[in-house]
């Protein structure tokens, strides 16, 4: 089941972020946040832009979020995406399905672009993420250093809807997510 992510959340989506935290190069955080941290990243993201769950029989094995892409008002229109999949879940559709969902949901709150920012090599992320759209849009070369090494960071991008003049308003998550188009979506992937 997908659903929306809630503060008791923190601590399963702590547990499935600290392995890339720890051992990979999929985040660039080098310490693990904790889970108080954790349950305040998911309340304060959930008022802008979605943040979501797969759930299977009660655990939470995989989560994904939209994020500001850049600080300046001009680019309301344009998040960041994220998906991180339990190592237990990995290769069985899950992270397809949630990123469609989120990626739908950010177009039903007016926002255009979807940004993927990819560690590179990252082949699983770099197919999954064309498989859905996303074409490559630039790389940052040696823009992290973790593991004992320098990172390259691909960026890809995905237009979700055309975008207007004048563009029209973002609305933040926590009104859509009381619209019958937002009830409609979650029903539509839940049946």
């Amino acid at each position: 089941m997908i659903r929306i992510a809630h503060a008791d959340d923190a601590a399963a989506i702590h547990d499935i972020y600290v392995p890339s935290v720890l051992h990979g190069v999929e985040t660039f955080e080098t310490e693990p946040p904790g889970v108080d941290a954790m349950r305040e990243r998911i309340t304060t993201r959930l008022r802008q832009y979605p943040w979501l769950v797969w759930e299977q029989d009660g655990r939470v094995l995989a989560y994904a979020y939209a994020s500001r892409f850049r600080e300046r008002a001009a680019y309301d229109w344009i998040a960041e995406t994220s998906i991180y999949v339990h190592a237990d879940a990995r290769r069985r559709g899950i992270a397809r399905r949630l990123y469609a969902v989120l990626l739908e949901a950010m177009t039903l709150q007016g926002i255009n672009q979807a940004v993927g920012v990819i560690t590179l090599p990252g082949d699983v992320s770099v197919t999954m993420h064309e498989a859905m759209g996303f074409s490559p849009a630039g790389v940052w070369r040696s823009s992290g250093y973790k593991l004992g090494q320098w990172w390259d960071v691909g960026v890809w991008q995905k237009e979700l809807q055309p975008p207007t003049v004048p563009p029209g308003l973002v609305v933040p998550f926590a009104g859509l997510r009381e619209t019958p188009a937002w009830t409609d979506l979650l029903r539509r992937v839940n049946d």
